[in-house]
């Protein structure tokens, strides 16, 4: 009964070019959805230079803004109710 048994391991064809790409590319994917979810979970500080412009933007500053103009193509609307 001992000797009907057999302890060797299976036989395993060994992956093909096509297989050893699929896996070796899901890993590394998995490693970059990692590093894209630790990105937005960790705040990186951001550098003291980028936070204070050395000069301010004067262009932005004297703009003022537009008032809102009624298109052309729209029809004003109608006052009164329609009667029923």
């Amino acid at each position: 009964m001992a000797s009907d048994l057999d302890f060797s391991p299976p036989e395993v064809p060994e992956p093909t070019f096509l297989e050893n790409l699929l896996r070796y590319g899901l890993f590394l994917g998995a490693i970059f959805q990692l590093i894209c979810v630790l990105a937005i979970i960790v705040p990186i500080p951001k550098s003291h230079e980028a936070a204070e412009p050395s000069e301010p933007r004067s262009a932005e500053v004297t703009r003022k803004p537009k008032a809102a103009v009624p298109s052309v193509n729209k029809r004003p609307k109608k006052e009164t109710k329609k009667k029923r």
